[in-house]
């Protein structure tokens, strides 16, 4: 199969996949028990009802409300909001994501920063404590949930020692990034730790790096030249679907956090059963998450060469 088939089969399985998930996530929302005007203190009056059911399509039929709604999102229109009903939801995400973005960008950059430097010393001090350090920062990492990270850090941070506040969003370059950055990058770093470790492992007992420590070279340099060059192959692919995760994972960071993303929003949403919100926001998710996937299938081809003629 050459690469121009190869690109358009994976674009074209793009729409099956959204299908999907749009049609899973229309059934979940509408068999939730509630409604939209259900959620505040006083009980919507009836007939007031029937006028929002009507002036938003909720008395039509299931069947038509999901041909409705999907007409509408494929000419990207993904109609008003329910709880904020000056605003759309494209609006909604126009202001939310970039939030998000910069969130994700942030914590992704500390991610590898830690990752690949815990995993290559786990990998050139195998065995040592340091590897043990390592290997028992990737565990935590790993299997500590991102609200239970913010959630010490908030307390350790803001409430102990006060360096940072305890919530809020000022842009990238203020102290309100420090604790969401931190808490959504570990768990990515633990994972490029544990998969650098791995593959630095696996490249350090190869036959090119004995000869070249045969030749005299240097550690640093086998390391660096030899070592880290060719085991960051499997490490790129697993970071750009991990940073698809951070984007789209960050809702109980930005919740807790009081980070006004798109992940905070969500989670409103749910609660308000905003219905076109939910649909928008899940739809955009798994169109990131696709097309990162696509990405890193497409430069796999270039960072190694012996895919190209496979």
């Amino acid at each position: 199969m050459n690469r121009g088939t190869f690109v358009i089969r994976r674009v074209l399985l793009l729409i099956p996949t959204l299908l999907a998930i749009y049609t899973l996530t229309f059934l979940l929302i509408h068999s939730t028990p509630g409604g939209p005007w259900s959620q505040g203190d006083k009980p919507v009056p009836p007939l007031v009802m029937e006028r929002l059911n009507a002036a938003y399509g909720l008395d039509q039929p299931l069947w038509k409300q999901y041909l409705t709604y999907l007409g509408n999102a494929l000419q990207g229109d993904f109609g008003p909001s329910f709880s904020s009903r000056s605003r759309t939801v494209t609006d909604i995400i126009g202001d939310t994501l970039p939030v998000s973005l910069q969130l994700g960008f942030v914590a992704m950059v500390i991610a590898v920063l830690i990752g690949l430097t815990l995993g290559t010393l786990g990998a050139i001090r195998h065995n040592t404590t340091v590897d043990y350090v390592a290997s028992f920062i990737a565990i935590f990492g790993i299997s500590t949930p991102s609200y239970v990270v913010v959630s010490l850090l908030v307390l350790l941070l803001a409430s102990t020692f006060g360096l940072v506040p305890t919530g809020g969003w000022n842009g990238i370059f203020s102290k309100e990034i420090i604790i969401p950055s931190l808490a959504l990058a570990l768990y990515p770093a633990a994972v490029l730790a544990r998969y650098t470790r791995a593959s630095m492992l696996d490249v350090m007992t190869t036959d090119y790096v004995r000869t070249a420590r045969a030749k005299g070279l240097s550690e640093r340099s086998v390391i660096v030249r030899h070592g880290i060059r060719n085991a960051m192959l499997p490490v790129i692919t697993v970071a750009g679907i991990v940073f698809a995760d951070v984007i789209t994972g960050s809702f109980f960071v930005e919740s807790i956090y009081s980070v006004p993303g798109l992940g905070r929003y969500f989670v409103s949403s749910i609660s308000e059963r905003d219905y076109p919100v939910i649909l928008g926001t899940v739809l955009l998710f798994g169109a990131i998450i696709s097309v990162m996937n696509l990405i890193v299938d497409l430069l796999y081809p270039l960072l190694d060469p012996r895919m190209r003629s496979a």
